[in-house]
């Protein structure tokens, strides 16, 4: 699969952390297919409408949202048999231990604190985009689960 092709779906409830993230995404060669929604219950939304086209690949989520945070939202994506094996990276500014095991425990499939540098920080999605588009083979986003 070329990486242009793959579908992503950000949620970021801060714009200026969603526009960055696109960006670097962008110069990382990364230039389609990424959807931005503000919270959980958005992207469920999302997720769920059967107008929207392709499921998402890969999703990057934020854990502190309004709503829905990214610990419920993990929750509800990882117990859908339609959407569990969509894999979720989570992207947040906590380095917190108890954060980080919940993510695990919810079976977010990596967990990334965002650098604060803003070149460090374009630096990360960049290799967000080389790992998990050019190295990482991403399960179909149609077919029916394992069971």
């Amino acid at each position: 699969m070329s990486r242009d092709h793959v579908q992503i779906l950000l949620v970021e409830d801060s714009r200026s952390d969603a526009e960055l993230t696109v960006d670097a995404l962008r110069s990382a060669k990364v230039v389609n297919h990424v959807h931005c929604v503000s919270d959980g219950v958005e992207a469920l939304e999302y997720l769920r409408d059967p107008n929207r086209g392709p499921r998402p690949e890969l999703i990057v989520l934020d854990l502190n949202m309004p709503r829905m945070n990214g610990f419920e939202f993990l929750e509800v994506v990882k117990a859908d048999p339609e959407l569990f094996k969509i894999p979720i990276i989570v992207l947040t500014t906590s380095d917190a231990e108890r954060d980080i095991l919940r993510t695990y425990r919810e079976r977010a499939n990596c967990y990334i604190s965002k650098p604060v540098d803003l070149p460090e920080f374009m630096a990360v999605v960049q290799q967000i985009g080389d790992f998990w588009l050019q190295i990482v083979k991403l399960p179909p986003s149609d077919g029916v689960p394992p069971r």
